[in-house]
């Protein structure tokens, strides 16, 4: 067991909100911090791979991972199930060991309550809806009925961007980053 435990960082937002990249930046300048890779019932994307950005799972099996007690938060976004795996990301804490995610809204709310003070939560807003817009539609991956599903997402978890510890909108990529680099920094320092 570790002096302290570890950190449990965990970055919400809307889908189109800039986690990605701005996890990325982060984990730059954080190189030895751990990470939890979700497992998720959607399809991958791109050049996603398994293992790597998600574990992809099939909803049977999410829902039997969720009945043997091996997840330790979950949620549903845009029709497919996301959830965090409880053995890796306990034994990171055990090990004080911080751990930087990319979570849902919920799941973020859900790790704040069991972590405690042990958890930093931030929500990472964008600009505006219609910047928000133009960045989903700039992915080129969804159909105008996923867009308009996301967009109706993404401003009801807007709506509950209070239940975080910090907001850091994502309007200037560096600025965004040095925010979330600071918070983390000062939490680490707690």
């Amino acid at each position: 067991m570790a002096d302290r435990k570890g950190l449990i960082i965990c970055i919400s937002g809307p889908s189109g909100a800039g986690k990605g990249t701005v996890l990325g930046r982060v984990q730059e300048v954080f190189p030895d911090m751990g990470t939890s890779i979700s497992v998720t019932t959607r399809a991958p994307r791109g050049t996603e791979q398994e293992g790597v950005e998600y574990y992809f799972r099939t909803p049977e099996q999410f829902r039997q991972m969720i009945a043997d007690d091996e997840i330790i938060e979950y949620d549903v976004y845009a029709g497919n199930y996301y959830g965090t795996p409880r053995g890796h990301l306990t034994r990171l804490s055990e090990e004080g060991i911080d751990c930087l995610m990319d979570l849902t809204v919920a799941g973020s709310v859900a790790l704040k309550n069991i972590f405690g003070d042990d958890s930093l939560t931030i929500f990472l807003m964008p600009p505006s809806m219609e910047v928000l817009e133009a960045r989903l539609r700039g992915r080129g991956t969804e159909t105008d009925e996923k867009i308009a599903t996301r967009l109706a997402q993404a401003s009801a978890e807007m709506e509950r961007k209070d239940e975080f510890d910090h907001v850091v909108v994502n309007d200037d990529l560096d600025q965004a980053v040095a925010e979330v680099i600071g918070l983390i920094r000062q939490k680490q320092n707690r």
